[in-house]
């Protein structure tokens, strides 16, 4: 097997240097929070594929079920010769997310792809042409949804132009803006969309309940309610993009659920089926039923491998109430973050829920994001061991997405070799 030296040097000939990776170590096998690259070094994992592999790399269920399902048949494409698991991953979804009203569900490739399905299904609904967006918001890598996405580089630089009729407002990031209340922060934001854009020409207000790439920001309390409580008023759909907040990752099954907040829709993907490319989204029936035959669909949405192991996924959340998993990663890690912060003073807030958790650094005394501090800081995780992942419009965020089955003891050690980086 070639090294991980000889595998970049060939990756150098081979694929486009716009593609990018983390660490230059090449994968061999992978399973509850390590992974272990051709060489045979072990890394801890507190990254899940960005949020993906919540059951882990190989769930012994979704193996199981991918295994069989390749036996059957790889694809007929379900617009062409449609087949069961297809469909019960849409009652399963209808199911499990937010909502006692009547839902229906389509599957697609990816979250970006979801979010384009998302806006469409709304435009169509309501025959309105806005889309509302906020600040430090990701959505994906498509045209539209860079042109949903606050964050220019590397997303955005030199792609446009963007996609039209496309609205940001501020975000709740009570960091930084002063701890404004939730309410208040929603009304200023709904405010805007009034005075600028006009409710009744706003088909859709999409937001992270946590949001992802711009931070693991945390919104006030009430503000996603009130958000909820102006899209009803105003006949505008609220569609929650739950990609990396769902399938129990920030401990119930969907952010959504922490402040009883019933979406219109959602956008789903990441975590849904152990790292097979599956996105998803449910909603309403009366809004996704709304959209004419053919209107919605794609060649490889809802492949049948992809759907076998989203329903062996969801079998394992429920096996080993993964939930649950995710509340008890958040009571032995935020402790030990707090810590950091006390002794380093370079971390201005821990945050975060269940296994969706971040440090922002700055510099000592400020608010002043210090995005090399953390750059090294990772850097010295990735020499130790310890995959970890940046994110945040200003780049200083460390954030902490460890598969859900990892175990006390992986866990542990990952902590440690974060310590030691923090200490330098």
């Amino acid at each position: 097997m070639a090294s991980s030296e000889e595998l970049h040097k060939r990756r150098g000939a081979a694929v486009a240097r716009g593609v990018g990776s983390v660490i230059p170590a090449y994968v061999d096998r992978a399973g509850g929070g390590t992974l272990t690259d051709v060489d045979g070094r072990e890394w801890i994992d507190f990254a899940a594929g960005i949020a993906v592999t919540n059951v882990g790399n190989s769930a012994p269920r979704v193996v199981e079920a991918v295994r069989a399902q390749v036996e059957r048949f790889t694809h007929t494409c379900f617009m062409v010769a449609p087949y069961e698991s297809y469909v019960a991953v849409c009652e399963q979804l209808n199911a499990l997310t937010p909502g006692g009203f009547e839902k229906r569900s389509a599957l697609f490739n990816s979250g970006a792809e979801a979010v384009e399905n998302a806006v469409k299904i709304a435009r169509h609904a309501t025959g309105r042409p806005a889309v509302v967006v906020f600040d430090h918001a990701y959505h994906g890598r498509t045209n539209l949804t860079m042109a949903l996405t606050a964050k220019n580089m590397p997303y955005k630089h030199r792609f446009g132009p963007f996609a039209g009729e496309i609205y940001r407002v501020p975000m709740s990031y009570p960091l930084r803006d002063g701890g404004l209340p939730g309410g208040e922060a929603a009304a200023r934001a709904t405010e805007l969309v009034e005075k600028q854009v006009g409710a009744e020409n706003v088909a859709a207000l999409l937001i992270e309940p946590i949001q992802g790439e711009g931070g693991f920001v945390v919104p006030a309390p009430g503000f996603l309610p009130a958000l909820r409580e102006w899209a009803t008023a105003a006949g505008v759909v609220f569609v929650a993009d739950e990609i990396q907040t769902g399938f129990c990752r920030t401990g119930d099954w969907f952010a959504c659920q922490h402040e009883g907040v019933e979406p219109d829709l959602v956008t789903l993907a990441k975590g849904i089926a152990g790292g097979l490319p599956l996105a998803a989204v449910t909603g309403r029936a009366e809004l996704m039923d709304a959209v004419h035959v053919g209107g919605l669909g794609g060649t490889y949405g809802g492949n049948p491998l992809a759907c076998a192991a989203a329903l062996a996924s969801i079998e394992t959340m429920h096996e080993l109430d993964l939930a649950a998993a995710a509340r008890r990663i958040e009571t032995a890690m935020v402790p030990r973050l707090q810590a950091i912060a006390e002794r380093t003073g370079v971390i201005a807030e821990v945050r975060g829920r269940g296994a969706m958790l971040a440090v922002e650094i700055v510099q000592p005394g400020t608010l002043t994001p210090d995005p090399a501090t953390t750059a090294a800081v990772s850097a010295a995780c990735h020499a130790a061991g310890l995959l970890t992942l940046t994110c945040g419009t200003y780049g200083n965020v460390l954030r902490f997405l460890p598969p859900l089955v990892i175990s006390a003891g992986e866990l542990r050690r990952g902590l440690d070799i974060l310590e030691a980086a923090f200490r330098g």
